[in-house]
């Protein structure tokens, strides 16, 4: 198996919060550089202004034309959940804005592959198009923008993507990371991209009179869109995306968003007016992923777009039935997958590449990032998983997943000017990204890749490392201070949520399904109690995944990474701890670890 160590975070800066705060969240936001309660003020008037985004005057004229002259508009999107809601707060938008003739394309991911493509701009070109607008995509399609041009098309790149060396020759364009940009947040999401071009474009036309004859729509009915894409896309939430998505949820929680994401919401089997950011990462974005993956994301997209309940409903039962098609072939493949692993280990996991690259011809195109978010998680090194591509015969597609240290699109980069013959295109993030490559290349690509990966990685770095905020003492383990943590602030990618650890007394276990257990658990302590709780009560908790081998527990002590979470269960809400670690301790611990 492999080691898993967990470091206590550093408190970076000294918090100033009234006295009425607990300690624990004082230190939990304090390890990340939040130094008083001002900085989790979420309101709108914060967000960073859309006049310092690049290309946005460009973008804003361009448009304000194609209204005014009521040109026909395609959008293109990618076929993800980001692409998804941001094709669906354009159209909405633009709607809102008085456009009239809207369509939208968005690539089969396994005919058409990413992006504007030049077999993308032919399909467009059918609606007759003045202009065209890629959003959560095109900063890196050079021929497709070419190709659109030549068709007589205006082109408004909207995107979020590493820019390469070359940009596509659009009329405008708005990306915070294409060069020059002044923007203060480079980590919007493609569909926060688009909504600041919607907020800039609005204002120029009020200062236009545009209103004067229509309503002016408020787009803060948009940003359950935009949470939900922010969230789902893995980016980071900096203060900027954090308003985003706590703005996004409000309007969520207290019923305001479209039917598309409430019927989501309810085949995923949450509570809306308790919806936190996690639930937009584990239960919305996969179920709405899932339509790209399985089949075309324009179910996800129609959903989105659907404003009456009862098809908006049925809408989502088929986004579920594509998220449990993609269960059964996800667990096929990592079967597979740790096939292979353990033939390449031989019984000894240092012997594998520290880059990893797996493939198989048969894996399904749509699954294999997923497939590589798992083995990097289980083996702490980039992940590179590849299909074969039934639409170009020696041609395989991969897509990748790296871990901090490692920024996988400059590995990629690297490789591509020092092997320009390995790679076909590539595209991507510091922490995932997508390739193309001939089969013949794939054996030196495999060579390189390690390489690269080993300028920045060593032996230690290969562990797991979670980050703990230290221990919770047995009065922390109450209903109200876990309401808080819940509740205080979106958590996610950059801005994690809280996870404790501490040493704790196995009393209880019992099997869930085939794969958890839940255990009650009391903390290692001499004197006190968890408030509200008797002495000697056990505290439910449930460990998700556990691994086979270590099924049942055979240790009375444990030592626990953890998060202190709600339970609520026929209306009655109780504290849970959710398991992120387990490691059996061999002898008795002497009192309470701090």
């Amino acid at each position: 198996m492999t080691s898993t160590l967990i470091k206590r975070r550093l408190v970076s800066v000294a918090g100033d919060f009234s006295a009425d705060w607990h300690p624990v969240l004082q230190r939990v936001l304090a390890a990340r550089a939040v130094g008083s309660a001002a900085e989790l003020d979420y309101r709108l008037h914060y967000l960073a202004p859309f006049q310092t985004l690049r290309g946005m005057e460009a973008a804003v004229a361009l448009l304000v034309t194609a209204l005014q002259q009521a040109w026909p508009i395609v959008i293109v999107a990618d076929f993800d959940a980001d692409g998804a809601t941001s094709c669906a707060v354009a159209v909405r938008a633009l709607r809102l804005l008085g456009a009239g003739r809207l369509a939208y394309v968005v690539p089969d991911r396994i005919k058409h592959g990413y992006g504007l493509t030049p077999a993308i701009v032919e399909i467009a070109a059918q609606f007759k198009p003045k202009l065209l607008i890629t959003v959560d995509n095109g900063i890196s399609s050079l021929a497709g923008v070419a190709a659109a041009k030549a068709l007589g098309m205006r082109v408004l790149v909207t995107d979020h993507h590493l820019p390469g060396a070359q940009l596509p020759e659009a009329d405008a364009i708005v990306n915070p990371n294409q060069p020059g940009d002044a923007f203060v947040s480079k980590n919007l999401a493609g569909v926060g991209v688009i909504f600041y071009v919607m907020l800039a474009l609005r204002a120029q036309l009020r200062g236009l009179g545009w209103f004067a004859s229509r309503p002016e729509p408020n787009l803060a009915q948009l940003l359950d869109l935009v949470a939900l894409g922010t969230v789902a896309d893995v980016v980071p939430l900096d203060y900027n995306n954090r308003i985003l998505v706590a703005q996004g949820l409000a309007r969520i929680r207290e019923g305001h968003c479209c039917a598309g994401i409430s019927a989501l919401v309810a085949v995923a089997g949450r509570e809306q007016n308790r919806l936190v950011a996690s639930d937009l990462a584990f239960q919305l974005g996969p179920r709405l992923n899932a339509a790209g993956r399985m089949d075309n994301m324009a179910y996800g997209i129609d959903c989105l777009l659907n404003d009456d309940p009862e098809s908006a409903n049925e809408q989502a039962r088929q986004l579920q039935v594509f998220n449990q098609e993609r269960k059964v072939v996800e667990a096929e493949m990592q079967a597979d997958a740790l096939d292979l692993l353990a033939s390449l280990a031989l019984g000894d996991e240092s012997r594998l590449p520290f880059g990893l690259c797996l493939y198989e011809e048969y894996w399904h195109p749509g699954v294999v990032g997923i497939l590589a978010s798992r083995i990097k998680d289980k083996y702490h090194r980039p992940v590179i998983v590849f299909a074969g591509n039934p639409e170009q015969p020696g041609e395989i597609k991969g897509s990748a997943r790296s871990v901090p240290g490692v920024h996988i699109r400059d590995v990629l980069d690297t490789i591509a000017a020092q092997q320009p013959q390995l790679l076909t295109r590539f595209g991507g993030h510091a922490m995932a990204a997508g390739l193309t490559l001939p089969y013949a290349q794939l054996e030196p690509f495999k060579q390189a890749f390690d390489a690269q990966v080993r300028r920045y990685l060593d032996a230690d770095a290969l562990q797991g490392v979670l980050c703990s905020d230290g221990c919770l003492a047995p009065t922390d383990f109450n209903l109200e201070l876990a309401e808080q943590l819940r509740s205080l602030t979106p958590w996610g990618q950059g801005f994690p949520e809280p996870l404790f650890d501490g040493q704790f007394k196995l009393v209880q276990q019992r099997p869930v399904g085939e794969r958890h257990l839940k255990l009650w658990l009391t903390p290692v302590t001499q004197n006190e109690a968890p408030v509200g709780v008797p002495a000697g009560t056990p505290i439910e908790t449930i460990w998700f995944n556990v691994p086979p081998d270590v099924l049942p527990l055979t240790t009375p002590y444990l030592h626990l990474a953890y998060r202190l979470a709600v339970n609520v269960y026929r209306g009655f809400s109780s504290v849970q701890l959710i398991a992120e670690h387990v490691q059996p301790l061999l002898q008795q611990p002497s009192d309470f670890a701090a």
